[in-house]
């Protein structure tokens, strides 16, 4: 322990994944350094870790010094794993594993930071658990773990498992923390340090609403459109889709022309094409997997779709990303 932290002083321990976001590490850390500061006392330690000790290098390029979990975390009231890109393509996760699992069963809070929560549902930490996980990854996350559902929530706090959506929903986050420890008076002095004024409550939604996404306000449109987005795996025919919408196939045709540009097999495509990229960015599934995963008959018709919207077979872009 170091000489200025205190019996009183809850550890915070950040397992940075390589390509880890700052802004997510930033978002969490800085609130208990500042509780810190208008305490006047050291209510909280925080101490970027990983395995073996070694430095870890940020998405921006900027590498942090650890220590090794395996060595100091026992000792950490809270540790969260802050992982950013794609997990799955880490070099190391199986080490990582049974040490998470060794801290959770010592009384170690384990929670996850942006696709962090992906790292704990390997270590199965999370069957049985109530999370979240960033949007972006929510579709590679159901794939990998079909028996678990991550909910659209900024944050959740099931007891003794902490996950958060990333970027800047950990400020949110860190309040609530700070909250139940220390009270509400003193966690807004800590928010409003940073002019977070509108702390969000934990099942707020991580992404903008569907009108301000797609660009339109018009109800039957944002009915077909969020089912689109539904229906990836199994998509609807349009008439369906026109009867969601409470209108004639041939009017949602005129809906899409006029309020989008674009029509509607051409919207559906592209919202399957984009989580097919998603998919191919984020999770280790085969060609044909991914093709059947996003609606496609095959292999082969998946590859031809992909390539004429993005100009790049899957295979390339999947190679490109993992070289990047």
């Amino acid at each position: 322990m170091h000489a200025d932290v205190s019996p009183a002083t809850q550890t915070y321990g950040f397992v940075t994944i390589p390509n880890f976001a700052l802004m997510s590490y930033a978002s969490a850390t800085e609130p208990l350094r500042a509780a810190n500061m208008l305490a006047q006392t050291s209510l909280y330690e925080t101490v970027p870790l990983s395995m073996g000790g070694k430095a870890v290098m940020s998405s921006a390029g900027f590498a942090i010094p650890c220590q090794d979990i395996a060595t100091i975390g026992a000792r950490c009231h809270t540790i969260f794993v802050v992982a950013g890109g794609n997990p799955d393509d880490w070099s190391e996760p199986s080490a990582l594993y049974p040490v998470l699992r060794r801290l959770a069963r010592q009384g170690v809070r384990i929670g996850g930071i942006s696709s962090g929560a992906y790292l704990l549902a390997a270590s199965g930490l999370l069957d049985g658990r109530d999370f979240t996980i960033h949007w972006e990854h929510a579709p590679a996350m159901r794939e990998a773990f079909p028996h678990l559902t991550p909910r659209q929530a900024r944050y959740v706090l099931d007891g003794d498992c902490v996950t958060c959506g990333g970027g800047v929903a950990p400020l949110d986050m860190m309040h609530a923390l700070i909250a139940s420890r220390m009270g509400q008076a003193f966690a807004r002095r800590v928010s409003d340090w940073y002019l977070h004024t509108a702390v969000a409550e934990p099942t707020a939604p991580q992404r903008g609403s569907s009108s301000e996404r797609f660009g339109t306000h018009h109800p039957g449109l944002i009915t077909v459109l969020e089912k689109m987005e539904a229906t990836i795996e199994q998509p609807l025919d349009r008439a369906t889709m026109a009867r969601l919408a409470g209108v004639s196939p041939r009017h949602l045709d005129r809906l899409f022309a006029e309020h989008l540009g674009v029509s509607f097999q051409s919207t559906y495509h592209r919202i399957r094409l984009d989580h097919a990229r998603r998919l191919l960015e984020q999770s280790p599934l085969s060609i044909s997997e991914l093709a059947f995963a996003t609606g496609f008959s095959g292999a082969s018709h998946f590859s031809k779709a992909f390539k004429d919207h993005f100009g790049m077979t899957p295979k390339s872009a999947r190679a490109i990303r993992r070289v990047s």
